[in-house]
């Protein structure tokens, strides 16, 4: 037997054992993330809405020269606060106040059993949040889920939006006008039950990070997976399936046009992310999520809109290539608040 069959017959004998040496154990870090540390200190913020008081978790972490601006950093949907740790420590050393909340129903806030969600509450929420800590004016700035929820914030409250940035934000494109069929809320239910490691980390690869990994990448798919390991599973996936039926029924890009106040878009071209695509047929399918047509779509729809494009990244340019990212965000937002 040649050299070559006999180093394919050694490896036949491996790939399981391989496979699960590279699929790291998940944590039970609990429903709320009891048990996964934050890099700043978390609080709770009481809000009274619908007839509850649910808890809204955040952190608000000061900078040691400030520059008399905040930014709000508001995460996406299978992201926390906490992913935004990076960008927050280069804003906190520019001399930003940082403000990063976890929206209800994610990550370490209260995951009601029954709430109607919707952007304009999760904005309400929000600017109840900031009033209480005294700010009234702010730099919102959003990724994926959160770039939709910061737009609905800029067309709720522009007099307290000092700019606005949105970082490959959902919602560019209406996905039941483009033919992506409904799913039921208890259909996202159910699939959201069957989240696990594997699979996070197979979507994230292929549209956070355009087919990339590094090891570090691993920390956020855990955090997210560790949601769903304990007695908490069933409200994880219920809020999940909530939410899912929030963003597909509550597209903004058509309002896009009323936006007033100073925009910028920061855009990884190689994102292909589009929730639902996997119940649209085919053919609608390989036309959705293509952002390097619907970053530009939306900076032309965007009165003064400013777009700064990243052609070789993902969904989550913050994270794939920090550096660039946040030179050109601390550049951008520079210019922006100059001609405030």
């Amino acid at each position: 037997m040649s050299n070559k069959k006999l180093l394919a017959a050694a490896l036949a004998l491996l790939p399981s054992a391989s496979v699960h040496a590279q699929t790291p154990a998940v944590p039970d870090y609990g429903a709320r993330l009891e048990r996964f540390d934050y890099p700043w200190e978390v609080r709770n913020f009481p809000v009274r809405a619908q007839g509850q008081t649910q808890e809204m978790s955040y952190m608000d972490v000061q900078p040691e020269r400030p520059n008399s601006h905040t930014v709000v950093l508001l995460h996406g949907k299978n992201f926390c606060g906490a992913t935004w740790e990076a960008t927050a420590r280069e804003l906190l050393a520019a001399g930003y106040r940082v403000v990063m909340p976890d929206q209800i129903g994610f990550c370490k806030s209260s995951k009601p059993r029954s709430y109607q969600y919707s952007f304009h509450q999760l904005a309400a929420n929000t600017r109840a949040l900031l009033q209480s800590l005294g700010v009234g004016k702010a730099v919102v700035m959003g990724h994926s889920m959160g770039g939709m929820l910061a737009s609905r914030y800029a067309l709720m409250y522009p007099e307290a939006t000092v700019a606005l940035v949105m970082v490959n934000p959902l919602g560019l494109e209406d996905w039941k006008a483009r033919g992506v069929p409904y799913r039921s809320i208890d259909d996202w239910y159910e699939r959201e039950l069957k989240t696990g490691f594997e699979g996070l980390k197979q979507y994230q690869q292929a549209t956070y990070y355009a087919g990339e990994w590094r090891p570090e990448y691993d920390k956020w798919v855990l955090m997210s997976a560790g949601m769903y390991q304990g007695v908490g599973k069933s409200s994880v996936a219920w809020n999940q399936a909530l939410t899912y039926d929030m963003i597909y029924t509550q597209p903004v890009a058509h309002e896009f046009p009323q936006i007033r106040v100073p925009t910028l878009l920061l855009i990884g071209e190689r994102d292909t992310t589009a929730p639902g695509r996997d119940a649209a047929p085919p053919e609608i399918a390989a036309t959705l999520g293509n952002y390097a047509t619907l970053g530009p779509a939306a900076a032309r729809a965007i009165p003064g809109a400013r777009l700064v494009t990243f052609p070789e990244l993902g969904h989550s340019p913050q994270v794939q290539d920090p550096k660039r990212f946040h030179a050109s965000l601390l550049e951008q937002l520079a210019t922006l608040l100059v001609a405030r």
